[in-house]
């Protein structure tokens, strides 16, 4: 039995409770069918009780569920067994952190709107560390330490093999913030420039100039899964990570994404906005 499981696992334990729903069966007539105890379909559905690839293919058998596509999703989630580096920060940092890496790991790609900051999987380390320092309430210096290589730890999915395609849209504000100072901020640009060359790479950006602003402007990330219905939007908030992924939900985001992206700058041009906000400091 799990005493703290993974956001990931209790995905998956939700996403088998979607199904039994849909099937329109209680907890209790559904594990009286499956011949088992109503507490370890409980603790199944929840993440606290491992399920086996074969036990997957089962429940989805006993719900009518036809989405192949979903229940081979499913039972390749039920058979991870490793654990993904971010482990060894476990009790250093916010459990919120370390599900937001292992879902950025599993992502196939990933939408990104951000308003007042460079998204933290495109920050330099020394940018990284000058918001953090900003946290309240303040971060001790180790804390802060832990954090920054933490976030470069998990821009290992930029430069793997083959690497997560990125799509960003970044606010002007963001670009112009100068955390800390000129030198610090000039570095970032560049850095930024850089990985917008990368093929996998595509930054977009929203000016002060246009004329709209779809959504409230809040930052958020997208995270596309191997099928539809196993993306998670991740609202970025001061006291932590927020995953959202009911059906509503996430079709409210991916409009809301289309719509920043079509009052946003096109690539090239976003090039040249970055390049020339840079020329200024």
């Amino acid at each position: 039995m799990r005493t703290n499981p993974t956001g990931r696992q209790q995905r998956l334990g939700a996403e088998l409770r979607k199904l039994r729903e849909r099937a329109g069966l209680t907890s209790t007539r559904a594990s009286q069918q499956l011949g088992i105890k109503q507490n370890q379909l409980s603790n199944t559905e929840s993440g606290r009780m491992g399920v086996s690839p074969e036990r997957v293919r089962t429940l989805a058998r006993h719900y009518d569920c036809g989405d192949k596509a979903l229940v081979q999703a499913l039972t390749a989630m039920a058979g991870e067994r490793t654990r993904g580096w971010w482990e060894e920060y476990r009790g250093m940092l916010p459990a919120g952190l370390l599900d937001l890496a292992e879902v950025e790991h599993h992502t196939t790609r990933l939408r990104t709107a951000v308003t007042l900051h460079i998204p933290g999987l495109f920050q330099t380390a020394e940018y990284a560390r000058e918001v953090f320092r900003q946290s309240v309430p303040d971060l001790p210096p180790p804390d802060v330490e832990h954090r920054v290589s933490f976030r470069v730890k998990r821009q290992s999915v930029l430069y793997r093999d083959p690497p997560t395609p990125q799509e960003v849209i970044i606010h002007e504000a963001a670009l112009r913030m100068r955390f800390g100072g000129e030198r610090v901020m000039s570095a970032q640009l560049t850095y930024l420039l850089d990985l917008n060359e990368r093929e996998h790479v595509t930054v977009r950006v929203l000016p002060f100039a246009a004329e709209s602003l779809p959504g409230s402007g809040h930052s958020f990330f997208y995270f596309e899964g191997p099928v539809p219905q196993l993306d998670t939007v991740n609202l970025d908030q001061s006291h932590g990570p927020a995953f959202l992924d009911a059906e509503a939900q996430l079709h409210r985001y991916r409009v809301l994404l289309d719509r920043l992206e079509a009052a946003s700058l096109p690539p090239d041009k976003s090039k040249d906005f970055i390049h020339n906000i840079s020329q200024e400091l």
